[in-house]
């Protein structure tokens, strides 16, 4: 049933996705035309591209497509799968470095302020990652730039790709994932401060710190487990974050991701495009919800 009502949600994303590019000036046919195309011209890659078919027609043809992985041809005539094939993988292994950092990062600093409650610590890390949240990526990956690349010179500030289309070299892959870790660290060292604090005042937990078991063992045996679903649920959501994120820092450093793609496709009013990376996104976000449901059941079954 959960899994019925979001593919519903992202069917209905998909429908506003057609919607809202109609509703843009200019359609793919006049965005994507050459200089001295003439008006006959223009009609006739209008009816190339179906443009001269109801919205509703050529978004029940794409989204019949889907199931089968067609995700339809571009303005421009490439399949948008082939256009994706490389972009999202680069895409999903910046956001995936990104959510791992994010994750160690998180729990680092969360446990090591909640073994310290109400202390200097405690209240510098709090007023750390509250800071760091309000930083937007794009001010976070300038302030990286200047300092690491332009006055330092130890991080290249754009990536190159190779044939294949992957960043030449791991370096590259630094900033931009930094960039995306911090705003994202900083909000879920939040969570796992609070999830931790609340699950202290559970009665077992009371119980152990009475039975006079040191406090790191109370922490990881006691009060993390129950913590953990609060925890997978503040990762997950930090995937689609992730992911909107992205697309502006791949801009600012030239990283070949789905970034480029969708700037390029929003450029060209190009329905089937952005509608692909949205499909894919979605998937995506869907997975990683769907794991921390499940980490969530198996600690509630554990727990009765």
């Amino acid at each position: 049933m959960v899994l019925l009502k979001r593919a519903a949600l992202l069917a209905l994303l998909l429908a506003l996705v057609f919607g809202t590019v109609e509703l843009l000036p200019g359609d793919a046919a006049t965005a994507t035309s050459e200089r001295g195309e003439s008006a006959a011209d223009l009609a006739a890659r209008r009816a190339l591209l179906g443009l001269d078919r109801p919205l509703l027609e050529r978004f029940r043809d794409w989204m019949t497509g889907l199931p089968t992985g067609d995700l339809g041809t571009s303005a421009r005539g490439e399949k948008v799968t082939d256009l994706l094939s490389t972009a999202f993988p680069n895409t999903l292994l910046l956001g995936g470095i990104a959510l791992l950092l994010t994750a160690l990062v998180s729990l680092t600093l969360g446990c090591w302020a909640a073994l310290r409650p109400g202390g200097r610590l405690d209240r510098a890390v709090s007023a750390t990652a509250t800071a760091v949240l309000a930083l937007p990526e794009f001010v976070v990956a300038v302030a990286l730039v200047l300092v690491l690349s332009l006055w330092t010179g130890w991080l290249p500030a754009v990536t190159l790709a190779d044939a294949d289309g992957t960043p030449a070299s791991w370096d590259m892959l630094v900033l931009p994932a930094l960039a995306l870790t911090l705003p994202q660290a900083g909000w879920n060292i939040r969570i796992v401060r609070a999830a931790l604090a609340d699950e202290a005042r559970a009665p077992h937990v009371e119980t152990a710190v009475l039975d006079g078991l040191p406090p790191h063992r109370v922490l990881t045996h006691h009060v993390l487990p129950g913590a953990l679903p609060a925890i997978a649920a503040g990762l997950a959501t930090s995937t689609g974050m992730l992911l909107g994120g992205a697309v502006v820092v791949e801009t600012i450093f030239n990283y070949p991701g789905i970034g480029s793609v969708l700037a390029s496709a929003v450029s060209d009013r190009d329905s089937p495009v952005i509608a692909g990376v949205t499909a894919l996104s979605g998937a995506v976000i869907t997975g990683v919800l769907l794991l921390a449901d499940l980490v969530r059941d198996l600690v509630t079954g554990v727990r009765r």
